[in-house]
């Protein structure tokens, strides 16, 4: 979880040609809101409008000066994409993500008129802006690279202060490391979350999620028996003894996505009646 902070109340300028407004859904799971970007000198791009709050959304097309020329979503949540519908009708702008044929069980639905492309390279006036394609957190998940900034709008790819939910079948651990691993090889400077601060040591950032995944992998494995089922929510119960019970089912799902990752390295197996080890 992320410690909340006194949101943005205008949009806050990050990064040549990149500004941040932070909506107004601060909780313990987005931290003080969802962060909505601004990239370009005009026209300009939004990337994650955030929650459908009008105050928010208006000064979003106030600070573009209503010259918005395309709406971008990392994915399909509904922190991220609430407000695209009623920007796009507001702006007229096209709303852009990565295409999905059947929506998860986190999903809001939203009307995309233009699909996104991994590694295509959509210019906002002069600036480039690089379509990374990210699944692990959600099966849609992109970022967005900004070379000239040397800046990566991350999503929920990366987060400050807090671990990256990924919650079966739609976010997937297996995707997820890779997807780390891909990020890692990349030129940037910062990362920009779509929940809480800059991130001013990119690589460093991702080693540590990385190891911290691999941990937790480990414990996962040392929780299983060769010879004894024990199923996600015991697990979880041995790995989080302190956690608060409302957090408890989303702990055995963040384990479950682990045993799926596991078994497709053929590290464990699924009885049906609970999961043994392999090994």
């Amino acid at each position: 979880m992320i410690e909340l902070e006194d949101r943005i109340a205008e949009p806050e300028m990050i990064g040549a040609g990149l500004r941040r407004l932070t909506a107004p859904n601060p909780s313990p799971m987005t931290g003080p809101g969802t962060n909505t970007f601004i990239v370009g000198h005009g026209p300009y791009l939004i990337v994650d409008p955030g929650v459908d709050d009008e105050s928010h959304l208006q000064a979003l097309i106030d600070a573009c000066g209503g010259d918005i020329a395309a709406i971008c979503l990392t994915h399909r949540h509904p922190d991220h994409v609430g407000g695209a519908a009623w920007l796009a009708e507001r702006t007229g702008a096209p709303v852009c993500a990565w295409p999905k044929a059947e929506l998860a069980h986190y999903d809001r639905p939203v009307h995309v008129d233009r699909p996104l492309i991994d590694n295509e390279i959509l210019t906002v006036g002069e600036m480039p802006v690089i379509v990374r394609h990210t699944p692990g957190h959600a099966a849609d998940h992109v970022a967005f690279e900004l070379p000239a900034a040397g800046i990566l709008l991350a999503g929920d790819a990366l987060m400050s202060d807090a671990t990256v939910v990924i919650l079966p079948p739609d976010g997937h651990m297996g995707a997820y490391f890779d997807t780390l691993a891909r990020l890692e090889q990349l030129p940037i400077e910062r990362i920009a979350p779509a929940h809480g601060h800059i991130l001013e040591q990119p690589q460093q950032t991702i080693a540590d999620v990385l190891a911290h995944r691999r941990r937790r992998e480990a414990q996962v494995v040392a929780a299983l028996m060769p010879d004894e089922l024990r199923s996600a929510e015991a697990i979880a119960d041995r790995l989080y003894p302190q956690l608060h019970d409302r957090l408890r089912t989303m702990a055995a799902l963040q384990v479950q996505a682990h045993l799926l990752h596991l078994a497709e390295r053929g590290r464990a197996i699924d009885e049906g009646r609970g999961w043994r080890r392999t090994e």
